[in-house]
């Protein structure tokens, strides 16, 4: 930690949405507040959520998560400062695009999983303990969304601490795998990690804040088992597989009928990852016909 020793988090308030300073940030938390970028649509819901992390009373601050390159978004993020560090959740550009313009309007170092998102930083890495801003956070490593996932586990936030999930975990809805570099095996093991977490808030890169990360991670595990079963029977529909690689359009139409055509790409996505997921557990046949697993 750099600075004098923090206050006790428990004799301060969260900085209110829109105090002066505060650029229109929502608290959220103690130690957290967000601001959205104007980015809304089928996949981002209301936009992408950049959090501002500090300890109470601290002045700078940690952004997670720059969002998109807007400079009316990313001057609002460097107004919060002076901001310290920037950490990354996962390479996607709603969140990885504004990253060298706050890198010019801060000066911040950037850190992410994947060194080539990183900016005068090394990568970070599972299990790591960033000290920033006063506080202490974890990284999590959270494949299934993308292989470079990440989560950030501030354990002083709260009765229960407080993780900041990225994609892996959504404020409305379920998160979509962007197989091949997201996989269901990943995910799943992904979604027991931070079940540990217990009912510990979770902060969402996109849609509001989760009150029970672990029953939102159980809700997520099951989806993902009901859709497993509905691609299987699906198989069953279109007669199995045969040689090669499984018709993913086709169970695409049966499993998601009447899905809106703006989120095809990532049904198809998500179709391929738990097809690839059964030819793992040896459930499909692969090339030749013949079992895997």
């Amino acid at each position: 930690m750099t600075g004098s020793m923090p206050p006790d988090p428990s004799s301060e308030a969260p900085r209110p949405a829109n105090a002066p300073g505060s650029a229109g940030a929502v608290a959220v938390s103690a130690f957290a507040s967000v601001l959205t970028a104007p980015n809304p649509g089928p996949m981002t819901l209301d936009g992408t959520n950049s959090y501002v992390l500090r300890f109470p009373g601290w002045e700078s601050c940690v952004v997670v998560d720059p969002g998109p390159d807007h400079e009316g978004h990313l001057r609002a993020l460097a107004a919060e400062g002076p901001v310290e560090l920037v950490l990354v959740t996962h390479w996607h550009r709603d969140h990885t695009g504004g990253i060298d313009r706050l890198v010019e309007l801060t000066g911040a170092p950037v850190r992410a999983a994947l060194p080539e998102y990183c900016r005068g930083a090394d990568p970070l890495f599972d299990g790591e303990v960033v000290h920033a801003a006063g506080l202490e956070a974890r990284v999590v490593a959270a494949p299934g969304h993308t292989a470079d996932s990440l989560c950030f586990f501030l354990p002083e936030d709260g009765p229960r601490g407080a993780v900041l999930t990225g994609d892996t975990v959504l404020g409305r809805g379920t998160t979509s795998l962007g197989y091949p570099d997201g996989t269901l095996a990943d995910f799943f093991a992904t979604l027991d990690r931070l079940e540990e977490f217990g009912a510990a808030p979770g902060l969402s890169a996109h849609g509001p804040l989760v009150p029970d990360l672990s029953a939102t991670v159980r809700s997520y595990r099951a989806h993902r088992l009901e859709r497993l079963d509905q691609v299987r029977a699906a198989l069953a529909t279109l007669g199995g597989t045969g040689t090669g690689e499984p018709p993913v359009s086709a169970v695409a139409d049966l499993v998601y009928a009447g899905i809106e055509a703006s989120k095809r790409p990532a049904v198809e996505h998500g179709v391929a990852a738990q097809l690839h997921y059964l030819l793992g557990s040896g459930e499909l046949p692969g090339p030749g016909g013949k079992p895997t697993g």
